[in-house]
């Protein structure tokens, strides 16, 4: 058992499936008590009640009062897990408003506000802890998504910025970044995600099992694909040998279509 979470109110947003019900599910079985967000009314509740939480649905950008109300007026881990993602293609296909606000509002912008709204009562405790599901593409990129990319890239500096900000006053963050992840977001990720992402593809309840271990050892990066740190060094270290290589599967998807 982790004891940084045994009895401690967690929030897991976009918890009806996927990596957020594996995070539920989880911490749970931890022994904390967990309130589970989805946009989704029922698949909230049907994980809420397998695992003996609470179900808080709605936007995660705006549940955190209503989740810390069913916590008995505290959360002590905040799981910003919600995402969005699009098989947006070149530019010319991915210049859509839409699809680049939903991005922004979902992959970013709902881990600033949340943490804006935790912030004050986390720093009068001197304890709180925010964990962001970023995925590798946020230290990386991913062929064929620009607006994922480019906001999970967002999400990965924000939690980094948080954490350089207040880890001294107390505040714990974890950035999971896991590649391909056997989920519905993989599935619709389309040709793209076959080629780069499905041939190492984990278990949701791997990434989970990754972050508490992360967490028993007081990591910022989780890394539920190990392999990872090795490109990120490859990408800081020879950029332009690895954008080469990027831009070979590139060219391997345009022509496998």
């Amino acid at each position: 058992m982790v004891e940084a979470v045994q009895d401690a109110g967690v929030v897991v947003t976009g918890a009806g499936g996927g990596i957020g019900a594996a995070l539920a599910r989880r911490f749970a079985a931890e022994g904390a008590r967990v309130v589970v967000n989805d946009l989704d009314a029922g698949k909230a509740r049907a994980v809420a009640e397998e695992i003996g939480g609470t179900a808080v649905p709605g936007d995660a950008s705006a549940i955190v009062a209503e989740a810390r109300d069913a916590l008995g007026g505290r959360v002590d881990v905040y799981c910003a897990n919600a995402g969005v993602a699009f098989e947006d293609g070149d530019l010319d296909a991915a210049l859509d408003e839409r699809t680049w606000a939903t991005s922004w509002d979902v992959n970013l912008m709902a881990h600033v506000r949340a943490a804006h709204t935790l912030l004050p009562e986390w720093l009068e405790r001197g304890a709180g802890r925010f964990v962001s599901t970023v995925s590798a593409a946020g230290l990386l990129t991913m062929i064929g998504a620009p607006s994922y990319s480019v906001t999970k890239h967002g999400a990965y500096a924000f939690a980094e910025w948080l954490s350089l900000t207040y880890r001294h006053r107390g505040i714990k963050v974890h950035a999971i970044c896991p590649q391909g992840v056997r989920t519905d977001m993989l599935a619709a990720t389309g040709s793209a995600g076959d080629l780069v992402l499905q041939p190492t593809a984990i278990e949701p309840a791997d990434v989970a099992d990754a972050l508490l271990k992360g967490i028993e050892e007081d990591r910022f990066l989780i890394l539920p694909h190990p392999e990872v740190a090795g490109f990120y060094q490859h990408r800081a270290g020879e950029p332009d040998r690895w954008l080469a290589t990027m831009n070979h599967i590139q060219q391997k998807w345009e022509t496998g279509r």
